[in-house]
């Protein structure tokens, strides 16, 4: 018997960003509300996540420099939820735990406050820096049960470039035969250019990805390599993370940046030169160690390479989505499309 197709974890899908207007609250209801029906959430439930992204919107406006609410529909498992990010520029909050246990919003809003808020949604989370920025993150869920957590937890996020409506990088989490009981295959890629073309390319990745049967790293870019022939091409990485090995096995073509973060410290896994779908140089797999409480970062040149964990202090305990939209965010690069996937290691 030959290995087994592994299971789809979660991948990038439709992500609906909103920039900061005298609109957003407006906005950010009707598509909330929208995105709640359509997972078919019970009313209270959509009226939770109104209030929600309304409150987030109205702290956007009065309070932060610039920022964007990112609405999306996120499936794993089998399990579909609605999730909110709110990401600002600063000025940041000064003491977010005060903040939380008071429960008070600042003069002005709607008056819920960030504890409310926390209360509403089935998943919350806050991380602020001074003078920076705060990303706030509510997760809704459908009825039924959440998947119980694994001892590693994976989010992404997508950003088109500006004046764009799809976005040409893409990222997908499976679990693959052959490894550890917990081992997942992540996949980053960047489809050349930008626009419906590129984006393209980033859905034939997906579908490479989702159907490829190998196990190891290498073997999965060269499925992908073959998948993508025919199209403009990516930049592309596949890696493995094996908690019961503690270790991370990367294996990239192109502009794909791969960090392991473990408290301060910072482990970069190179990608090799090339172009998957046009031309693919030997393939050659680089690891490091994949302790508990570390956080593999990848993502594409559509943020700089240049953040260290130490820019982000108390920001890999949370779920992996708030991570992926905080770096995001503070990492960006305006001029491009933006992708990054994360996997947390043992999140508190």
């Amino acid at each position: 018997m030959g290995p087994v197709k592994g299971v789809l974890i979660a991948e990038a899908g439709d992500v609906h960003w909103l920039r900061a207007d005298v609109a957003l609250a407006a906005a950010a209801r009707r598509q909330v509300g929208q995105l709640a029906r359509g997972i078919c959430l019970p009313e209270e439930r959509v009226a939770r996540a109104e209030l929600c992204v309304t409150e987030m919107a109205t702290n956007l406006l009065k309070h932060a420099d610039d920022g964007s609410l990112v609405l999306r529909v996120v499936r794993s498992q089998g399990s579909a939820a609605v999730e909110c990010l709110s990401l600002d520029n600063g000025p940041g909050i000064a003491d977010v735990h005060r903040a939380l246990r008071d429960g008070t919003s600042a003069a002005g809003s709607l008056g819920i406050g960030l504890g409310a808020i926390g209360r509403l949604a089935d998943v919350f989370g806050v991380h602020s820096v001074r003078g920076r920025g705060t990303a706030l993150y509510a997760r809704f869920r459908a009825d039924g049960e959440a998947p119980a957590p694994g001892p590693v937890e994976t989010g992404g996020l997508t950003r088109p470039i500006g004046g764009e409506q799809v976005c040409g990088d893409s990222w997908a989490v499976r679990t693959v035969d052959g490894h550890g009981p917990d081992a997942l295959l992540l996949m980053m890629c960047d489809g050349l250019g930008h626009g419906p073309l590129a984006a393209r390319v980033g859905d034939r990745a997906r579908e490479s990805f989702r159907d490829s049967r190998s196990t190891s790293p290498a073997a999965v870019l060269e499925e992908m390599h073959r998948g993508l022939r025919g199209t403009r091409g990516a930049a592309l990485a596949v890696a493995l993370v094996d908690p019961a090995e503690q270790r991370v096995r990367l294996c990239g073509a192109g502009n794909i940046t791969a960090v392991v973060a473990a408290g301060d410290a910072r482990t970069g896994l190179l990608s090799m030169p090339g172009i998957a779908g046009v031309q693919l140089p030997r393939p050659r797999t680089f690891e490091a160690p994949f302790p508990p409480g570390a956080a593999l970062v990848m993502h594409s040149d559509g943020l700089s390479d240049r953040w260290k964990p130490a820019d982000f202090p108390g920001l890999f305990p949370h779920d992996p989505a708030l991570v992926a939209g905080q770096i995001l965010n503070q990492a960006a690069v305006r001029r491009d499309d933006a992708g990054i996937v994360v996997a947390v290691h043992g999140r508190p």
